[in-house]
């Protein structure tokens, strides 16, 4: 994968792992993180992405909190205790049914299970893009490590409002519209 490759909507999807009640607190900069995984969520419903949701043992770690489930409404939390979604089968066959072959990734924590996930992805094929602004670690030290190996094994390191443009593609369109009002 070419790091000047664009997303495109037709070939993507987007995974928000683990943004769950009892480990946004303790997160870097969570507000932001928060506002920019929900700006990922609105976009990607808007242009029409799948949109997969894991939680890490829910049990522990509570659901997912209760600002991103508002806009999470119509899809369903898939629950896993390995660190990596990859290697939870029923969230790797929900991505593989999306028939998409790229994954847009936001979510916690950047050196735990959003790297894993990444990794995996990759291994397997997948082109993977990560929104810097929307994923984060307890440490700013974790993340910048974290995107640090995630690029250099291949992702496509981006921000929120790159991607959201990227797979939206041009101006003058209703969609461009609501994408916009977005990231205003």
């Amino acid at each position: 994968m070419s790091v000047t490759e664009l997303l495109d909507r037709r070939r993507s999807c987007l995974l928000v792992v683990d943004v769950q009640e009892k480990l946004l607190p303790v997160i870097h900069e969570n507000e932001r993180l928060l506002q920019n995984i929900r700006r990922l969520v609105s976009g990607a419903d808007i242009l029409g992405l799948p949109i997969i949701v894991s939680e890490q043992y829910p049990k522990g770690l509570g659901p997912t909190v209760a600002p991103l489930s508002e806009v999470l409404e119509q899809v369903r939390k898939l629950e896993k205790i390995t660190f990596s979604c990859m290697r939870d089968q029923s969230i790797a066959d929900m991505i593989r049914e999306t028939s998409r072959d790229t994954i847009l990734v936001c979510g916690t924590e950047s050196h735990v299970c959003v790297l894993q996930t990444v990794l995996d992805a990759l291994g397997r094929g997948f082109r993977v893009h990560v929104a810097a602004d929307a994923v984060s670690s307890r440490t700013p030290e974790n993340k910048r490590i974290a995107l640090e190996r995630m690029r250099e094994a291949g992702a496509v390191i981006t921000s929120t409002e790159s991607a959201l443009f990227e797979l939206l593609e041009k101006a003058g369109t209703k969609e461009f519209k609501k994408i916009s009002a977005l990231v205003k």
